[in-house]
């Protein structure tokens, strides 16, 4: 299944905390997370007879190892409040600004949350994991070999603007995704998918590719983001291109208004045509989101403070720990909260870009590593706040530890001319551990005689203290940044590098160079999200796969045919046992090859709101959720507003 995240990294950029149901193929943007809890069997779906191929299986939604935790009947999820109030406005910031609405192409700067008006087929909810439940459609038919589907959408589905959904809109949708959407993704549905037919008006019909795995290939067109044809024609929208007009969708919410590059605003759409869904009771309650745009993280926090905008997921620990401490807090105005996060840890790293010449050398790759002391930073910058990185998978049960079982030796050994020493013998890698002081001596000497070897030398009587090799070259490594909070992360590192002989420098570029020499992979070292999902498949490819190396995802440029080949084994997975080993089978082969530098993460929210909203007592374990199934709070509003606090 392809990532969720991956599908809207470009439309949910930079927002700041942005959380809806994260497993919804395709379409939506929270992360998911740990497996799931134990489902409760939901009726089996009913056989029935199909002309073509005998029996079929027709469902209300599709589990990808475990039966359905919700039965067709169900009345609503488990962890809304399905008596929550609409009304009000929530308000959340991002860095930068934005010049465009259409997060499906790398031309322009797509808004915050400019996907929000689109639905998908189906979608999945944040206490199941691999599970998908028909939005759009009112039911799924297929073979249980999972061949092909077919998708009945229901009746009286129908876009913002009234006019009927039909199949022929997802049709389109497909094929403009399949012909003009992000490579990685054409990519992925050109494998999976041999052909797609309109059957009548509600009915299409998806056949899926001989031989190609059938484990979320149900899901996957199911999560596609339905556009409308009509809106296409009429607005001459080019999916490949910059577009200066929202899309027209069937979703809860709509555009509003915009001040360009510095704010947009979605409100919900009062004609809504699926609000009375099960899956929708007790969700979709502000009736606007408006996102406020601004040029760095210091001014945005002083902004929250002034009451600008309303709800903050706090990512700098020397704020979290130091700074909560103004007026608005102090007099009960500001909600100081941390909440549990069960999702897989994000991967936050600084990507090495393996597509310069001096990065192909894994010795270089792991003395950069070597030189970044996370101890000393947690320590000192971070006040203990985080955990360190090490696994793709971090808080999970699919990351690898130890030397390999046998079960993962059966799939590594046929690769291994293609992996790096040690990977069948070796424990999983692990960050390295430093001492308490910035420069940590031991790594620093093992750093050096890594970049010997490699032929990166200091001459003797050479001045400036930096490495060169034959041919003269320094060991020049750039690390891009567009943020100042990590200026204080950072400096101190390049510090620690330039102490190892390499010529490492800090560029602070603003958002517009960091999205330009990102796309164009110009850049050595960036900062980067490689965490993944807890039943993965298509997304692999995006993020490491071969064929992915010109996208935005694998920034590290990375084409290893033994981590194809493992990519292909992960998603024929076909129980949760399989998919186990697999995964721990290649998150060995990632973390051995060095391709980041891994960074840190926290198993829980830190968030702050103005106390005027509220939520679920119990929240799901894969989402915060605040612009899904929180609520606003007119008394407490009212509240704020009598003291003055809120304008």
């Amino acid at each position: 299944m392809m990532t969720a995240h991956a599908w809207l990294t470009a439309a949910a950029v930079g927002i700041a905390a942005v959380a809806v149901s994260p497993q919804t193929p395709l379409a939506q943007t929270a992360d998911p997370a740990a497996p799931a809890p134990a489902a409760v069997p939901a009726p089996a779906a009913a056989p029935v007879a199909s002309a073509d191929t005998g029996e079929t299986i027709v469902s209300h939604g599709i589990a990808t190892f475990d039966t359905l935790k919700l039965p067709a009947d169900f009345a609503h999820l488990a962890y809304v409040n399905p008596d929550a109030p609409k009304g009000g406005e929530i308000s959340e910031w991002a860095p930068g600004g934005f010049d465009s609405y259409n997060p499906f192409t790398l031309k322009g700067r797509a808004a915050a949350l400019s996907t929000t008006m689109l639905e998908s087929l189906m979608t999945g909810t944040a206490d199941e994991v691999g599970a998908a439940y028909c939005l759009l459609c009112e039911t799924i038919e297929y073979p249980e070999s999972r061949d092909w589907v077919i998708f009945t959408l229901r009746d009286g589905a129908r876009f913002s603007d009234g006019t009927p959904l039909t199949a022929r809109d997802v049709l389109f949708s497909y094929e403009q995704l399949r012909d003009k959407g992000l490579s990685s993704y054409r990519a992925v549905l050109g494998q999976q998918v041999a052909g797609a037919e309109v059957l009548d008006d509600r009915r299409i019909r998806f056949t899926f590719t001989p031989d190609y795995p059938r484990r979320d290939v149900i899901q996957q067109v199911g999560g596609i983001p339905v556009f409308s044809q009509a809106d296409f024609t009429a607005n001459q929208h080019d999916l490949a291109e910059s577009s200066n007009r929202p899309f027209i969708g069937s979703g809860a919410y709509l555009f509003d208004k915009a001040d360009i590059g510095r704010s947009v605003t979605w409100k919900r759409n009062p004609d809504y045509w699926g609000a009375d869904l099960p899956i929708n009771v007790g969700r979709n309650n502000f009736d606007s989101i408006r996102i406020e745009y601004f040029g760095d993280y210091e001014t945005a926090f002083e902004a929250f403070k002034a009451g600008e905008y309303t709800f903050r997921n706090e990512a700098s620990s020397i704020i979290w720990s130091t700074r909560y401490d103004f007026p608005a807090l102090n007099q009960g105005w500001v909600v100081k909260a941390e909440l549990p996060d069960g999702n897989i840890a994000n991967g936050q790293a600084w990507a090495i870009n393996m597509r310069r010449p001096q990065f192909q050398d894994i010795r270089v790759r792991q003395a950069i590593g070597l030189m970044f002391n996370f101890e000393w930073a947690n320590s000192t910058l971070f006040y203990g706040l985080y955990e360190r990185v090490g696994s793709f998978w971090d808080n999970s049960e699919l990351a690898a530890t130890g030397t390999p079982g046998a079960e993962e030796l059966a799939l590594l050994e046929p690769l291994a001319a293609d992996l790096p020493p040690g990977v069948l013998t070796d424990p999983a890698v692990e960050p390295p551990v430093s001492g308490a002081r910035q420069l940590d001596r031991g790594n620093l000497r093992q750093a050096a005689a890594l970049l010997n070897d490699a032929g990166w030398t200091i001459p003797q009587g050479a001045r400036d203290g930096l490495r060169r090799n034959a041919q003269g070259q320094t060991l020049r490594v750039e690390i891009l940044n567009e943020s100042q909070t990590f200026d204080r992360v950072i400096n101190p590192y390049v510090e620690n590098l330039r102490a190892a002989g390499i010529d490492a420098v800090h560029s602070r570029v603003d958002d517009a160079q960091m999205e330009s020499r990102q796309r164009s992979h110009d850049f050595d070292m960036i900062n980067v999200h490689l965490g993944q999902d807890p039943i993965p498949g298509g997304g692999l490819q995006q993020y490491f796969g071969s064929a992915s190396t010109n996208d935005v995802f694998n920034a590290m440029g990375l084409a290893n045919p033994a981590v194809d080949r493992l990519i292909t084994l992960v998603e024929g997975a076909t129980t949760q046992a399989d998919l186990t080993v697999r995964v721990r089978a290649l998150d060995r082969a990632l973390r051995a090859i060095h391709l980041w530098v891994p960074q840190w993460f926290k198993a829980k929210y830190t968030v702050a709101y103005w106390d005027q909203y509220a939520h679920p007592e119990t929240l799901p374990p894969y989402a915060l959720g605040e612009l899904d199934f929180w609520w606003f709070d007119a008394d407490k509003a009212e509240k704020l507003k009598k003291a003055g606090a809120l304008r």
